[in-house]
């Protein structure tokens, strides 16, 4: 796959993809039509370190990082193992999980579902369909060949700028996720969701809380120090 380019060890992205990097901070001039904001967003983008890695290695997004954080702390992408990615797009997620599960040599097996399509990720399947469908678990459950061992989910509304909507919007997405995470995993399969700071909301976590072994919270260094994002990661699912 793409990101294979990129330092491993034993399949596994090394776990810091910035070391020995050292990159000029490059400044943006405004240009006549461009907002401010358009203008330190830009700037933004050129001076982060993580997008510049993951050009590199040839992922499709940043947020990779944050998965492979996540995983070299938690051990939830196994050989073998079968993982759904909700919200795909544009990929960097899919393709962190494809080679971790060794997807490329036929042992796990990765499904990316979105309802944007999403350009071909080697090793992944790819399904276009909203998660909230009543026909989603079942098209999942026969694209993986049976039930899921990982739900992976790096969804977020577009942002309102308002942080209590925010808030509540992130945490909508995030209860739709856990309801097919529900329907698809496997017992002791894990659950990995994007919530904001503030908490997750009391009912979320009480019933992740009744139906995993343990949930916890963190934050990967890969995810910037202004955002207010958090990942909440449930493992040992007891149905």
């Amino acid at each position: 796959m793409a990101a294979s380019k990129g330092p491993s060890r034993g399949g596994r992205t090394t776990k810091d993809p910035l070391a020995g990097q050292r990159r000029k901070s490059v400044r943006v001039k405004t240009a006549k039509g461009r907002r401010a904001s358009s203008t330190r967003w830009l700037e933004r983008q050129l001076n982060d370190p993580y997008v510049a890695a993951a050009r590199d290695l040839g992922f499709r997004s940043r947020a990779a990082f944050k998965l492979i954080e996540i995983d070299d702390r938690f051990r939830l992408l196994k050989p073998g193992a079968r993982v759904v990615d909700l919200g795909a797009a544009p990929g960097g997620w899919a393709q962190v999980a494809a080679e971790r599960v060794r997807a490329g040599q036929g042992t796990g097996r990765v499904v990316a579902l979105d309802v944007s399509e999403i350009e071909p990720i080697p090793h992944v399947t790819i399904l276009l369909g909203d998660m909230n469908a009543a026909e989603t678990p079942a098209a999942l459950a026969t694209a993986l060949g049976g039930p899921a061992d990982v739900v992976l989910s790096d969804m977020a509304a577009p942002a309102s700028g308002h942080r209590a909507t925010d808030h509540l919007r992130i945490v909508a997405l995030c209860e739709a996720a856990v309801e097919l995470a529900f329907d698809v995993l496997v017992p002791g399969g894990s659950f990995v969701a994007k919530v904001f700071q503030g908490g997750t909301e009391a009912e979320l976590l009480a019933r992740l809380k009744r139906h995993f072994a343990q949930v916890r919270h963190v934050k990967p260094k890969s995810s910037r120090a202004e955002s207010p994002e958090l990942y909440v990661v449930a493992t040992g699912f007891q149905g």
